[in-house]
């Protein structure tokens, strides 16, 4: 993927994060463009100049201070480059949304693929190469597989966190952001119906 690729693809994450919200629901704190103010605190990046990393700094983030951020902290520190193309795109928006976790959930789908890999949320040489090879052996189906997983794992996120469940479905009783946000790295023929989705979550009440 080249440099103005992932460029395009990071902002669209931008986009697709929103601007400053600091929902009390949410693990993450306060939050701009899908930058935690964890985040901020891990770069030390006091934006304000007054000697601490505050909301007050999440809320002066830019849109370009957060592709950046996006870019070298969640792509290319964690090594996303090292995955096939094909599933690139939604390791790096899933990283900006579950850290570690994208990279478990693509470990996991690889071990059930056949493929013996550590699930230890960090891309190495034996992560890279299985992924690899069950991209060659289902170039057309790899990345549907791990946007399925995905969406799996924000499901089971909110069977078990019911403070969470607002993010998988609307208050009109729809897919979610988190679910939405999954779909847009899977095949149409694999997103769920209307129907689908409400007998998943049926039991949440």
């Amino acid at each position: 993927m080249q440099q103005h690729s992932v460029r395009q693809i990071a902002g669209e994450i931008v986009a697709r994060e929103g601007g400053y919200v600091n929902d009390p629901d949410d693990p993450g704190g306060a939050t701009n463009f899908g930058v935690t103010i964890h985040t901020l605190r891990r770069l030390g990046l006091d934006l304000d100049g007054d000697g601490a990393v505050t909301a007050e700094d999440i809320k002066r983030l830019t849109r370009d201070q957060a592709v950046d951020i996006f870019i070298r902290h969640y792509f290319l520190k964690p090594g996303i480059s090292q995955l096939p193309v094909s599933i690139q795109a939604s390791v790096f928006d899933m990283y900006v949304n579950a850290g570690a976790n994208a990279v478990k959930i693509l470990q996991r789908l690889l071990n059930d693929m056949g493929h013996r890999v550590a699930v230890d949320g960090a891309i190495g040489p034996q992560t890279a190469a299985a992924a690899a090879q069950a991209d060659v052996a289902g170039p057309k189906h790899f990345a549907d597989a791990y946007g399925i997983a995905r969406r799996n794992y924000y499901f089971r996120l909110a069977d078990n966190r019911p403070a969470s469940r607002k993010y998988a479905r609307t208050r009109a009783g729809g897919k979610g952001g988190w679910i939405r946000r999954a779909e847009e790295f899977i095949s149409p023929r694999y997103h769920m119906t209307g129907a689908e989705f409400d007998r998943r979550v049926a039991a949440w009440g």
